[in-house]
């Protein structure tokens, strides 16, 4: 599986992105996506899934303020970011679940 994410940037606390993952190979390996994060110095953080049947799950850092969404071609997934913080700065990824070798991130810098 090859994974790309996009879509990052510079940001002022409170703003929003939307992050776009495109990944291709196996249609199975494609079923259950998820975006993660690595700050500098820090360890890569989980953040949102999708199941196949539509179900997400976040993890508590940013519950309520990123939303995760498919898009209509198969391996194609999306990542809402409002109400960013300093603390969101970071690089992101996305992958697949059983995870797949790591692609290219999108830096996003949150910062005014």
């Amino acid at each position: 599986v090859q994974l790309q994410a996009s879509g990052g940037g510079l940001v002022q606390p409170g703003g929003s992105l939307r992050l776009s993952c495109a990944a291709s190979g196996s249609v199975v390996s494609l079923n259950i996506m998820a975006w993660y994060r690595q700050a500098p110095g820090k360890q890569r953080e989980f953040l949102a899934i999708m199941a196949p049947d539509g179900v997400a799950s976040y993890a508590d850092s940013v519950k309520g303020r990123f939303t995760i969404s498919r898009g209509s071609v198969k391996g194609t997934v999306f990542l809402q970011m409002d109400d960013l913080k300093p603390s969101d700065t970071a690089v992101y990824y996305c992958n697949t679940v059983p995870m797949s070798e790591w692609g290219q991130g999108t830096q996003v810098t949150v910062s005014s």
